[in-house]
């Protein structure tokens, strides 16, 4: 962070956000400016370049066409890749999180290249979408209470050696892969394939992508009643039988 004021980057909303994801970008500047964070937030559209001296970069889901060209765009644009270079923090959801990784399988079939931020490879699944409430319990190393989200993908995501699972899944899918995973993460860049939007039924995710940018290790206390009323109810929904 230069100049005392935050710099959150919101990805392409034209493209990559299908399914309410931007709320995460709201969410991470209403817990900055509950803190008296100066923030300056950038929407950047698919037709301009990626700022490379953003502090958090958030990124949606979307439809498979939309994802292919998000992610043709990024190749070519290089920015988000120097931004993390930088020490910049990412936080991805669905065709986000699937295009940070290595690859995934496009709206023709092919294997199109990602990022590779994350060390995870996506493939198209066979059986039933995954679809609904899903309940989770976060790496203990990022010392986060249980996650709480909505899926809604085909995607199944492998990870490689260098990739941590975000969390493990006590009800839903996540990943995909039948290990129980769900998400990935390396020191500074975050893939998810939860909804809701996520943020806003976690936001201690949140507070964590701040105290990254802002290199502290605690942030002043905020009121979070209606989180937390908002992710009671979805923990229970999530724990209801079928």
């Amino acid at each position: 962070m230069s100049d005392n004021q935050l710099r959150v980057v919101w990805i392409y909303p034209d493209l990559l956000s299908t399914y309410g994801d931007q709320g995460n970008v709201l969410v991470v500047e209403r817990r900055a400016r509950q803190r008296r964070l100066d923030v300056a937030r950038l929407d950047v559209r698919s037709d301009q370049p990626i700022p490379t001296s953003g502090d958090i970069y958030l990124i949606g889901g979307g439809e498979d066409r939309p994802q292919r060209l998000a992610a043709e765009r990024l190749r070519r644009d290089g920015g988000l890749q120097r931004a993390v270079e930088n020490g910049a923090i990412v936080f991805s959801v669905c065709a986000g999180y699937q295009i940070l990784g290595h690859e995934f399988i496009n709206d023709l079939g092919q294997r199109e290249p990602g990022l590779g931020l994350l060390d995870v490879v996506s493939v198209r699944g066979e059986g039933a979408r995954c679809v609904g409430d899903v309940l989770g319990d976060v790496d203990a190393r990022l010392g986060l209470p249980p996650l709480t989200g909505f899926e809604n993908h085909q995607g199944v995501t492998h990870l490689g050696p260098t990739a941590r699972p975000l969390a493990q899944v006590r009800f839903g899918n996540g990943n995909g892969t039948g290990d129980g995973t769900e998400g990935a993460y390396n020191d500074t860049v975050f893939g998810t394939y939860m909804h809701g939007p996520v943020l806003a039924r976690n936001p201690l995710i949140a507070d964590l992508l701040l105290k990254l940018a802002l290199d502290v290790n605690a942030l002043p206390p905020t009121d979070d009643h209606w989180y937390e009323a908002l992710r009671n109810e979805r923990i229970a929904a999530a724990q209801q039988p079928a």
